[in-house]
This record gives C-alpha cells, sequence and structure tokens, in this order.
C-alpha cells in the first residue's frame, strides 16, 4: 500500500514538472496568401485550449518587420507586446510589410507602391482569420503609420480598433513639425515640396539633404498617404476603440492622441507616463530616448499591456 502511494505520488510530481515545463505561449511561423503577395508572420497563441481574442498587429512606417524592427534599429517592440499579450489570453499575428518581401524581387519599383496596398492587405489578413473561425473576437492594432491603416481597414469589419502612437494629423504636418524640430533650415524647403504633393504633383528638385524622405521614388507613396486626415477617418468607426500614446514620445506626441478622441469621442484614451515611442519606459533625456531604438533587450512597458488587456476583456 506504500509503495501505491510514493508511485502515485511520482507520478503527481511528474505531472506538475511536465506541467510547469509548457511553455507559456505556442509561437509559430504563419504565412498568409494573399491576392497581390505572400504575407510572412507570427502567429503566437497561450498555451490553452479556450476560444480566446486574437490582436493583428500593424507595424509603423518604412520596411518594419514583425517585430519591430528594421535595418537601421532593432528594439523587438512588438515581439515583446506579443509576448506580453499572450500572458492575458490574448492571441496576436504579427507580420513583415509586403515591400520587405517585394524589394527583393526582380523588377521591384518602388514607385508603384501606395498607402493604400497596406490597407488592403491588413483587409485581406482579417478576412482570412474570420473565415477560419479559431478566435473569439478580432482586433486591429496600429502602430504609428499603423495607426491610419488600421482605421481604414477595420472600417467596422473587426471587433475594436488599438490605436497607439497615432497621428491625429495628415501626415504632411506631422513631417513639416518633425523637419522643423530636428532641421529648422530645411523646414520651408519641406513646406514647399509638401504643398505640391498634396496638389497631387510630384517635385522633380529635391534639396540634397532631403533626398531619403522626398526621393522621387516614394513621391507616389507620400501622395496617396497625404490625404487622409486620422480625424476624419476614426470618427466614421462604429467600433470599440482604444487610443495610446506615452508622454516621451519624440515622434508623434500624445495631443496627437487627443486629437483622435476628439474625433472618436466614445474611444478609451490611455496616455502613459514616461512611454517613448517604441514602448519603452524613458527616465532621462533624449539621449537616453533615442539609444533605445536599438537597444533589443529593454523590455516594453506593462502599463501597455495592461492597457489593452483591459480594454479587450471589457468587449469579452
Amino acid at each position: 500500500m506504500k509503495k501505491i502511494a510514493i508511485f502515485c505520488l511520482s507520478l503527481l510530481l511528474m505531472a506538475n514538472d511536465t506541467k510547469a515545463q509548457s511553455p507559456a505561449f505556442i509561437e509559430k511561423d504563419y504565412p498568409i496568401n494573399i491576392s497581390t503577395t505572400e504575407i510572412y508572420g507570427t502567429l503566437l497563441t497561450p498555451n490553452t485550449i479556450k476560444k480566446i481574442p486574437l490582436i493583428i498587429f500593424i507595424p509603423g512606417s518604412g520596411p518594419t518587420d514583425r517585430n519591430g524592427n528594421n535595418n537601421m534599429m532593432k528594439n523587438n517592440s512588438l515581439k515583446f507586446l506579443a509576448e506580453a499579450l499572450s500572458k492575458q489570453n490574448i492571441a496576436t499575428y504579427r507580420f513583415d510589410k509586403s515591400v520587405l518581401t517585394a524589394v527583393k524581387k526582380e523588377g521591384f519599383k518602388e514607385d508603384n507602391i501606395r498607402f493604400e496596398d497596406e490597407v488592403e492587405e491588413v483587409k485581406e489578413m482579417v478576412a482570412h482569420f474570420k473565415k477560419n473561425k479559431s478566435f473569439s473576437k478580432i482586433y486591429l492594432m496600429g502602430h504609428s503609420e499603423g495607426s491610419l491603416v488600421g482605421i481604414l481597414a477595420s472600417k467596422n469589419e473587426v471587433d475594436g480598433l488599438i490605436s497607439i502612437a497615432g497621428a491625429g494629423r495628415p501626415i504632411d504636418e506631422i513631417i513639416a513639425e518633425q523637419i522643423g524640430k530636428q532641421a529648422p533650415f530645411l523646414k520651408e524647403d519641406t513646406t514647399k515640396i509638401l504643398d505640391e504633393l498634396k496638389k497631387g504633383k510630384l517635385v522633380e528638385e529635391v534639396n540634397p539633404y532631403l533626398i531619403s524622405l522626398f526621393r522621387k521614388s516614394v513621391q507616389p507613396y507620400l501622395i496617396s498617404w497625404i490625404k487622409y486626415h486620422p480625424q476624419q477617418e476614426i470618427h466614421q468607426l462604429n467600433i470599440p476603440v482604444l487610443i495610446i500614446n506615452g508622454t516621451k514620445d519624440i515622434q508623434v506626441p500624445a495631443s496627437d492622441a487627443e486629437l483622435l478622441k476628439e474625433a472618436k469621442l466614445d474611444a478609451d484614451l490611455v496616455i502613459i507616463k514616461d512611454m517613448n515611442h517604441i514602448f519603452k519606459k524613458i527616465e532621462g533625456d533624449i539621449v537616453e530616448n533615442q539609444q533605445s531604438y536599438t537597444n533589443p533587450d529593454l523590455p516594453v512597458m506593462d502599463k501597455l499591456t495592461t492597457a489593452i488587456a483591459t480594454f479587450i476583456n471589457k468587449q469579452q
């Protein structure tokens, strides 16, 4: 009898040990075929048998990958946020922007890219996940430029929208403001170029200092982006919306989140003290802030995860 008891106790300990060693989430590569290309991404699902909500992450501007990184910076902001949300029983899908694949293909032309391309791609991702019916609800979360993409792509086809560091003004105003702060001597040239792009006209001569931003091949994309006003677009949504920004964001100030809130009065607004543009806590000056963009080990702020989880749970 004593031997049986010891044997049962051993089995129980083994079961507990196996349970303790099981991963908190299941992470797998998850490509999605859409009408124009193949999207490469990562589906991260909490280790549970319950049907849970899914958030599709939409990355910010430039050639940003599923983790929130590009060739110039590695900070793992989206990766860390996805892992943190898995602990709140929220699944996430994060993807590499399609331009990362497109540039590798023969015959790629940058001047063929349009802002609407990103919107349509996200719409098809939403349709994919709605069709497979694996999740209880589907949300879009757009970061920075991805906020406007999410606003346009949701159009009441998802269960809610989360905007993080999203602009509340047209992109030409944001660009002019950023250039004015970082290089005041270039603001006049910047404004002249933006005025032409707003009219739908290409600019032949660009100040050499502004080539990387306004090279001719990227101008069609900017023209397609400038025509959207985030306040006007978010006002049209009839779904739950969460607007988040940080007080240490040096790219999109918290005042832009307040502009979005003004246009969508029933939205939830959360301003996180000391959070910067990539979700990291900044207690010092602008140098610390800039250095965080290339620090892949800094965690994202817990307050961000809590705000998102609270919003999602409220809809369940």
